[in-house]
């Protein structure tokens, strides 16, 4: 046996598992302190690749805007939100119906792995991540220490929603909505920032009927309000 040795071959072969199958293992034998152990190793797992993820987005569209400027960031922007967002819409746009649409939303805010408050009203339904698991705690864990690498967009402009002082990385929500308005004349869902950036939870909202989206809505991101609806695609 090789004395060099750190690991066994039953401790390699458990390292290569995924915990997923790992956690489905322990609760099938019926061991709970296992399985409810494992699910929280896979929670520090999937949070540890999303803020990585985050933060190298945060500080290309720094990298970007601090050498290149406003027009570069935004061009970027909307190529790069193009690749992954125009799916994501003609998914919500072939949904049965609004509940299964709100559903959607719902599955992917929580993979920001924070607790949401859900509301409804006659118009729509809202979800808020309580903290944003994203743009809030990345400028909580000081943008991110000791790296300091968020840039600051400070022209008001439609990524930003016509409001100064934007941090890069929250504009990629203005810039979905962008997206959105200019493939199907309307925003698949509309974002409503705290009244300053970062500093709460961004709150999400379907409309249960697009016709009735604010033209404010349209306005910050310099769009307008279609004046002429075929019939919803969103109906309830």
């Amino acid at each position: 046996m090789n004395k060099n040795r750190v690991f066994t071959e039953k401790e390699l072969l458990e390292l290569g598992r995924r915990t997923v199958d790992l956690i489905c293992e322990a609760v099938d034998v019926g061991d709970k302190e296992k399985a409810k152990k494992l699910s929280h190793r896979m929670y520090r797992e999937f949070q540890y690749m999303h803020d990585l993820l985050r933060d190298w987005v945060t500080a290309t569209l720094s990298y970007i805007y601090e050498r290149y400027g406003d027009e570069a960031v935004y061009e970027a922007m909307h190529q790069g939100c193009s690749s992954w967002y125009k799916p994501i819409v003609e998914l919500y746009e072939k949904a049965d119906s609004f509940r299964d649409r709100v559903q959607m939303l719902a599955m992917g805010l929580r993979g920001h792995l924070q607790p949401m408050k859900v509301e409804e009203d006659d118009e729509k339904v809202c979800i808020t991540m309580v903290p944003c698991g994203s743009g809030e705690r990345l400028f909580k864990e000081g943008g991110t220490a000791p790296l300091k690498i968020s840039g600051i967009i400070e022209k008001p402009q439609p990524c930003t929603y016509n409001r100064p002082n934007c941090p890069i990385y929250c504009a990629h929500e203005p810039m979905l909505e962008i997206l959105s308005t200019e493939w199907k004349d309307h925003p698949t869902w509309v974002c409503f920032p705290p009244d300053g950036f970062a500093t709460g939870g961004c709150c999400f909202c379907i409309y249960k009927d697009p016709k009735t989206i604010p033209e404010g809505v349209y306005a910050r991101v310099g769009k307008q309000k279609p004046k002429v609806w075929e019939s919803s695609a969103f109906s309830q």
